[in-house]
Formats: C-alpha cells, structure tokens, sequence
C-alpha cells in the first residue's frame, strides 16, 4: 500500500493518499488489503444495517482486520453543492472535524466508539467518511428521558436511579467544557450508555461534527451547550447543575436563570419545527424544482447527456436514477404538449363509460363466491447463492413466478437457466420486458433484442409484458408516441409465436389516465390479451388508506373498469410489481416517507392480497421480489446466508392457507376491521385483521384452530369473541 508523504499522522493512526481518496485510519486496522477492506466498507452496498437515513446516511458494516472482522459504523457526509463544497475548503469536511474532535475527546480522556477511518474523497464535491468502531450494546439517553417522562414510545435502557444519572450528564458535560471542548449539539441521541460486564454504565460521545475547540468557554456558551436534555422539573434540574457546576446554583444567579431560559428556548424552538414539519412546510418548491438530492452512490449523468438522456442506473435499488429536475422534465412536457393533449382528449373522451362500467362493477363486488388464486412473485437471477434463492423460491409454494429479462443486457444465461428450472418444477413463468432510453430511441436494436429473447424464452413461458413503468421518464419513455413505436416492433416478434399473450402497458403507480390512454391510442393497433399495472396504490400507508376517495379495492376496481371498455384492453387484470420498500437507505427504492418496518411490510403484503384477489377484479398478482434489499421477501447477510424476512413468511403462511380456496368475501364487522370467509377442502376458513390494535370481533362460530400471519399455531379462544390487530390471523371455523 502506498502511504502520502507525512508518513504517519501519529503513534496510533497512519496517514494514506490513494488517487480519488485520502485520509488516515488508525494502525490497529493496518494489513497487507488495508485499501480493499476500507474501500469495501465505504460502498454503501457493504451496509449489514441502516442506522440513520437523513441528510448524511449512517450504517453498519464489517471492516476487515488482521485479527479478524469487526463491525464497524460508517458516516457518509454528502459535499454536493457549492456551499458544503466551500465549507469544506475552509473549515475541513464534516468528516474531517469529526476525526479531528474524536481524537481531543480520547486526549481528554472521555468515551467516544474507537475511530477507525477518515477517508476524504479527493474530487471538490466527493463524499466523505468517518468510520468508527460499533459499540455494543448502546443505548441512546433518549430513551431515559422519555422513560422519565412516562412517554409510550421509551425504548429499552438499563435501570438506573434517575437523580444519579442527571448528575452524571453534567459531569459530563463539564468534563468537555474542561477539555476545551465545545460540543454544540449535546443532545439525546449524542450519548450513549453503555452497560460493562460488571453491571457499571459507561457514557459515549458522538456525533460530534458541529464540536470547536476553545480554550476558554464563557457562561452564555455553557449555558446554550448543556440546554439541549428536556429536564423540566425542579428536582432533576438541581441534579443535572450540580453534576456540571458541582453545587446547585441559586435560582437567582445567571448560572441558573440563563440555563432555564436556554432550555426553554430549545424546546419551543423543536415544537414549532415538529409543527412545521407536520404540516409539510420542509423545503421549498424552488428546490423540488431544481432537483432533489441523490444519494452518493448514483453516478453522474454522461457529460454532455441531452435533458431526455440524462439517466443512469443505481446499482443499490435496481432501478433508473433520472438526474433531470423538475424544471427540465417540465421544459421536455411542454415541448411534447401535443401528444400529452391527444391523452387528456383521449382520457375525457372515454371517461364517461369507464365511470359508467365502475359504478356497474362497484354494485356487483364480493359475488357469492370468487376462486381464490393468481398468487405470484417477481424474481431476478440470484449470484450470490442461486441454489439458495431457489429454494426459497419452491418454499413460497407459489405456484406463479415473474421473470424480469433486461434487453439492453447482451447475454441472459442466469436468466434461461432459471426460467428453465422453474418450468420443470411446474411454475409457471411471465417474462417482463423493461426498457430503456437507449433502447426507446433505438428501435432496431430493441428489435433484436425482442427476438432474441422471444426466441431463447418461448418455450418456458407464453407471456411477455411489453412496458415497464411507462409514465416514468427514468425508465427511458417520454410520450405515448414513443410506447407506442416500442409495442407495435415488440408484438410483430411476438405475434409470430403461437399462443403468445402480450401484456402492457405497465403504468405505475395510482395514475390510471396514464393506463386510459395507452389502452386507447395504439397505432396501429396492438389488443393486449390482459393489461399489466405496477400498482403501487399508497406507500405511504396501509392499503385500506384511501386516496383520491379510493381505496385498495376502489382502485382495483376502476382499473377493471378502464380494462373492460377499452378499445385495445382486455377483461383480465394483473398487478406484475408491488412491494412496500423498507426503511434500508439508498437500497429501497423509494424515499424516506413512503418507507415501513418490516412488521408492517408483512402485514401490508397479506392484506393487500387479500383485498385484491379477493374482489374478483385481479386475476394475477406479483410481489417485486424474491430476494433483494430494500424491498424483498428476503435478503442476503454479509456472511452470504439468506435470511427470511417476515414478509416471506407471510406470503408462504397465505399460500398454503389459501390458494386455490374460494372466497365468499367480506363478512360484517366493526368500522376499522375486516374479517373474509373462505371455502376450503378442509372446511371454513376466516381471515381476519383490524387497522387499530385491540379491536374485538365477533366471529360466526367459535374457533377450531388459530393461525397467525407467519404460520405460527395461535391459542384457540373459547369463545367466538377474538381480539384482532394489524397482523391478519386465520380462524378454523
């Protein structure tokens, strides 16, 4: 490894300058791969756990070492922008005052995790990283605080007597402010606490990239740096200021007076930022219109890129990153104005037997019995361990699988051997086409490329969905125009099989005007044999939420209804991508606000198929997918294993329950709960839920058998009374 000039920045760390990345790291870490392991660890697909998503994203990773792996957490600083950028040049990065602070306060000798790497990116708006050591276990002093407030939402921390404690914190504090030390943000989530094999709890400092260094800190500067605990009562007051001061100042002296005032102050000022943020006043629209932030990892756009073209692929959420802002790709609406116009002509011209067809189907809804089936899942080759993504595969017990094929790849032989295998095993297989802008505006190798997997993928399958995402500019299509030029080359192939069946248009999301007019406006004509949504409804929420006054199953219905009456439409829906993306970083592949936990991904999953399938409306429905982070079934650990999320035991427990029953629809109950009856070959099967927890029902019948959501036996109550909750459960009546 070649190390800078400096040598060695001191005893424990070692300095290095590589061509795109400089730094230090400290000399414990030091091997013969010292560059891959820090190189690896600073790629955010080595994230093992997202810490923190925000403006910098925070996670855990594995650093290599001599003496083996340890985890370790990494602080990614974006520098994008012209002010950060001239922050950095005058002040040093984030990063950089963060190595530089960790090291005062181990000088001081006070408690901050080991750091471990400061890496700096060498180009002006490169991104920076500080990396340190993973304490475990450690509890954040939030969550003392809101357990001393008697808050619902205090997470675990050790027992501690509550005066002790507050004198502690100021002890603390006061320790910096010895040091020299100025930590400008000595707040909840700052400090951690961390229990010793010996029962005694030692107290951690971080996040500490606002902290100076000042020889000599006045009384104004104290007071507004130990503000920041929400210590209102008296008693708690006078033991946090005699922990810092060492006596308890009298009310009267500025000591105390300007430190309940700083307090004071502190919390009103985050009141009224809660509010605020409450009622989305965040940002501005200036900004939404000159283009949101993108996460580090996503390249730039090719130099020169033309506002169309201005797209690239992210690696970390498998999908299109478009770079263009809301100004530009409104520049590029407006200058498609007239093919936009002859959609909304086309969309008002039709509506009204669209709306006619949805009031007919809206009366008609949960018919006496409808078969229960058309479960699916959405895969990608697995590299990583294909034999284990297979069994997962075969252990769903779906009898259903979506293949997405990408026809800007030259070769698909990943892709060929798994569509072979699950035809051999008895699934039966879809094939997804997406495309792209090189392929949209260059017709005949799309061409090639539709025949070339026509060719190697018929005799595993008859059913291609031509279009992806179509009302997306990120996935290469701008008008209907342009769709329409895709689909017409893409059925003249296909058409050529026998027994072929051509899917689209693949719109996304709740924006079924988009559908409307792509079912109307081919030209020539191309009549899809069932129409594909990625049908996303309200990530932002469960799929009983409504919006625009519809919900899961008010859209489903609508859309059966724009199926029915239009000209180039079939009768038959299907939903070929849906998925609620975790909360996992730059992996999942929507943003912060529309994020869930995995609970709620598992039991969002569970109740929107059955409100789908349920309705009669769908005929078939894929979850987007198997395997992957972010959003998948399951996920691979750093150590190669695949693990389980709960949402692919929710899919396995609903298949096994109930494909192939046939369900008699929704049974009364009270406002907020659902309770579906179905026929099975054993019996009488009910599911059941409620929005709120603690919500009683009355069943038809006293329970033979309980089921939770993951296939888990339930105790049998002994009466038909049950108390429901957001995670569906199976009754054997």
């Amino acid at each position: 490894m070649t190390t800078s000039e400096r040598g060695e920045a001191d005893a424990g760390f070692r300095a290095f300058r590589w061509p795109d990345l400089e730094g230090e790291y400290a000399a414990s870490v030091d091997g013969p791969d010292i560059e891959s392991g820090i190189r690896d660890i600073l790629d955010p697909a080595s994230a093992v756990t997202t810490i923190h998503w925000g403006r910098n994203y925070i996670y855990e990773s594995s650093m290599p070492t001599p003496l083996g792996p340890r985890s370790v957490v990494v602080k990614q600083f974006r520098n994008h922008g012209w002010r950060r950028a001239l922050d950095r040049r005058l002040r040093g990065s984030k990063a950089t005052r963060s190595w530089r602070i960790a090291k005062a306060l181990i000088e001081a000798g006070l408690l901050t995790p080991k750091p471990m790497v400061l890496a700096e990116s060498t180009e002006e708006e490169g991104n920076s990283h500080y990396v340190a050591e993973l304490l475990k276990p450690a509890h954040e002093v939030r969550h003392f605080f809101r357990r001393l407030q008697n808050q619902p939402d205090a997470g675990q921390f050790p027992e501690v007597n509550e005066i002790d404690f507050l004198r502690r914190l100021g002890a603390l504090a006061r320790s910096l402010h010895d040091a020299g030390i100025w930590y400008r943000d000595l707040s909840l989530g700052n400090v951690l606490a961390h229990p010793k094999g010996d029962g005694a709890l030692e107290l951690y400092l971080v996040d500490f990239n606002r902290a100076k260094i000042k020889k000599r800190l006045g009384l104004w500067r104290r007071s507004r740096d130990i503000c920041r605990f929400p210590i209102v009562k008296r008693c708690h007051r006078e033991a946090y200021l005699e922990g810092y001061w060492g006596l308890i100042p009298p009310r009267s002296s500025p000591k105390w007076w300007l430190y309940v005032i700083s307090v004071r102050g502190y919390i009103l000022k985050h009141q009224v930022k809660n509010a605020l943020r409450g009622k989305g006043m965040q940002g501005t629209t200036a900004k939404g219109l000159r283009g949101g932030k993108h996460h580090a990892h996503i390249p730039a756009a090719g130099e020169g890129a033309s506002i169309r073209d201005q797209v690239v692929w992210d690696r970390l959420s498998d999908q299109p990153h478009q770079h263009a802002s809301k100004w530009q790709k409104t520049k590029i609406r407006l200058a498609d104005a007239p093919d936009h116009l002859a959609d909304i002509a086309t969309v008002f011209g039709a509506a009204p037997k669209v709306l006619a067809k949805y009031r007919e189907l809206k009366a008609g809804l949960w018919p006496e019995s409808t078969p229960f089936q058309g479960i699916g899942v959405a895969v990608r080759p697995c590299p990583d361990d294909p034999e284990a993504h297979f069994e997962a595969l075969k252990g769903l017990g779906v009898r259903y699988v979506l293949l997405r094929l990408h026809p800007w790849d030259t070769g698909h032989e990943a892709e060929e051997a798994l569509a072979q295998r699950l035809c051999d095993t008895g699934i039966e297989v879809a094939f997804a086409l997406p495309q792209n802008r090189e392929l949209v505006t260059d017709l005949p190798r799309w061409k090639e490329a539709v025949g070339r997997l026509a060719e190697a993928f018929t005799p595993y399958g008859r059913h291609f969905i031509i279009g992806h995402a179509i009302n997306r500019s990120k996935w290469g299509v701008w008008t209907s125009r342009e769709y329409s030029r895709l689909l017409n080359a893409a059925a003249e192939i296909l058409r050529a099989y026998p027994e072929v069946e051509i899917l689209g248009p693949g719109v996304i999301d709740f924006e079924f005007q988009a559908t409307l007019a792509a079912l109307q406006r081919n030209k020539p004509s191309v009549h899809f044999d069932a129409v594909a949504s990625l049908l996303y409804v309200d990530r932002r929420g469960a799929p009983e939420n409504p919006q625009m006054g519809l919900d899961t199953v008010g859209k489903v219905t609508l859309l059966k209804a724009i199926c029915e009456t239009a000209r180039f439409g079939s009768p038959r829906s299907w939903i070929t991508e849906v998925n609620w993306p975790l909360w996992e970083g730059p992996h999942s592949p929507a943003g912060r606000s529309v994020s869930v936990d995995e609970e709620s991904q598992a039991n969002y999953l569970v109740r929107y198929y059955l409100l789908t399938l349920t309705s009669g409306m769908v005929e078939r429905l894929y979850w987007w997918r198997l395997a992957a982070r972010g959003y998948g079934l399951s996920t691979f650990e750093p150590d190669g294993t695949l693990r389980l999320r709960p949402s692919y035991r929710a899919l396995k427990t609903l298949t096994a329950q109930l494909d192939g029953a046939t369900s008699l629809g929704p049974l009364e109950s009270p406002y907020g709960t659902y309770v579906f009856r179905f026929e099975t070959n054993g019996g009488q099967l009910l599911v059941a839920w409620a929005l709120n927890p603690g919500a009683r029902v009355e069943l038809p019948g006293v329970p033979r058998g309980v089921v939770d959501r993951d296939g888990r036996p339930g105790e049998v109550p002994d009466s038909a009374s049950v108390v429901l909750g957001p995670s569906p459960m199976y009754f054997d009546c």
